[in-house]
């Protein structure tokens, strides 16, 4: 039976960490641990139309071949590694690598092409090849583990050799980082991100969901003891460890009962957003809130002023939050006020489509550049959290207005975004077939539904 310790079959470990209801699909383990199941074989069939795929049997990455004055070697090298502490030097790693090659400290110190290994950055890596006489075979310092580059993850190593002349060469080296696919699932005890962290969930992802999903719930105010999250996403890694995380590649919350879902979809292969399920896009709609996470301090409505000492009606939402906390357009829209506005303080009014325009008050600053007639983008930074004007504290007062008349923006229902084009639908609802499956196994494992394995 499926139980919620350690699992003593290898192959499914690595796909289910129960104990931390945390699921791992990488180098094509998947293929191996999901035909356990009874009738989840059917799981590999549909591949989503870009890569990575997720359950093609992928090759871990190999490391570089050598250096060809020693690729004759009979036996492989031995390799050691250690990792940068804070006050090293070239000459300490040296001697904990037990690398004893004469010259080499002073090729280091002098090579014009291998200056990079002087800025060494605690937490890194340094790796040094010896051969069964103790010579060097290689040696690499690990400056750039992953690092985007033009759509892809790369990681980036300067490489020292021999020359077989007495010397040494440095070159800098890059390659591809391999794209695992992670499945994920728990559930909300006391906060979201203290679930995601029970579940190793990057907080980059975690920030992914709440950006995403954003528009239907208020993470902020929304979110219940017993909320349930179901996720696949891609992180990147070079020889085996870890170096980035990419994006959300499907999403499935569960708040107050009602299920809310997301999955990536391009149509040309390079520029994709996120939809529901249906095909009702998730981008383009409004936030509910301007700030990631903080707490409301005071809601739409008749309310004492906390200055004036008279009760006025209160036209937006506030927000507590620290001063300087990143405040984040809630929808697409173009800046048509930017400056000092009475009591409100620094302001910025973004106008949108349908009469529609927000308020931003009591800022610290605006972000740097912006300016009246300049478009921006839903989530992007458009200024800081402060206490200008006719304020008691910092905090972001936030208005919606529908032709200039101010709403409540926590119980108005915000505009929906338009959906896929017919011509676009066949793709989508062959993407959204295959996650379907892989969320609803996580249904599975998280309601102990999961079918009996076969004793190993």
């Amino acid at each position: 039976m499926f139980k919620k310790g350690n699992i003593g079959n290898p192959s499914y470990r690595d796909m289910v960490r129960a104990n931390r209801r945390h699921h791992v699909v990488r180098n094509g383990l998947a293929l191996i641990a999901l035909g356990l199941f009874a009738g989840a074989a059917a799981l590999a069939v549909v591949q989503p139309p870009e890569a990575p795929v997720i359950y093609q049997a992928r090759q871990t990455l190999d490391l570089p071949d050598p250096a060809p004055q020693v690729s004759s070697l009979s036996a492989d090298p031995f390799i050691s590694e250690t990792q940068i502490r804070r006050g090293d030097t070239l000459a300490a790693l040296l001697q904990r690598l037990r690398v004893q090659e004469p010259g080499l400290l002073q090729f280091l110190a002098q090579d014009k092409d291998a200056r990079s290994i002087y800025k060494l950055y605690p937490g890194r890596s340094v790796q040094a090849a010896l051969d069964g006489d103790g010579n060097l075979v290689w040696l690499r310092y690990n400056h750039t583990p992953g690092a985007s580059n033009n759509g892809t993850y790369v990681s980036r190593w300067l490489e020292v050799t021999p020359d077989g002349k007495g010397g040494f060469t440095a070159d800098e080296r890059s390659q591809v980082a391999d794209v695992h696919i992670r499945i994920a699932e728990n559930h909300i005890v006391s906060s979201l991100f203290g679930a995601t962290d029970d579940a190793d969930i990057p907080d980059a992802i975690t920030l992914q969901m709440t950006d995403i999903l954003g528009s239907k719930i208020d993470f902020m105010r929304d979110l219940r003891s017993g909320d349930r999250f179901r996720i696949i996403y891609e992180t990147y890694s070079h020889e085996g460890r870890d170096v980035g995380t990419g994006r959300i590649l499907a999403l499935e919350f569960i708040n107050r009962g009602k299920a809310y879902e997301a999955v990536w979809f391009s149509a040309d292969g390079k520029n994709g957003s996120y939809y529901d399920f249906e095909g009702g896009s998730l981008q383009g709609a409004f936030l509910r809130s301007a700030l990631k996470f903080t707490r409301i301090s005071s809601t739409f409505g008749m309310r004492k002023h906390p200055v004036h000492g008279t009760w006025r009606g209160h036209k937006g939402v506030d927000y507590a939050a620290p001063n300087g906390t990143p405040i984040h357009a809630t929808a697409d829209g173009v800046v048509d006020f930017r400056g000092w506005q009475n009591g409100y303080g620094n302001t910025i009014i973004l106008k949108h489509h349908n009469g529609i325009s927000t308020l931003y008050a009591h800022q610290s600053r605006f972000e740097n550049g912006l300016k009246k007639g300049d478009s921006v983008k839903q989530g992007q930074l458009i200024g800081y959290v402060g206490s200008t004007g006719w304020s008691t504290g910092p905090h972001l007062h936030y208005e919606f207005r529908v032709n200039n008349n101010p709403v409540d923006p926590l119980s108005v229902d915000l505009p929906v975004a338009r959906t896929l084009d017919n011509s676009q639908r066949a793709a989508f609802q062959e993407t959204v077939a295959q996650y379907r499956e892989h969320i609803h196994l996580l249904t599975d494992l998280q309601e102990g539904g999961a079918p009996q394995l076969a004793s190993r």
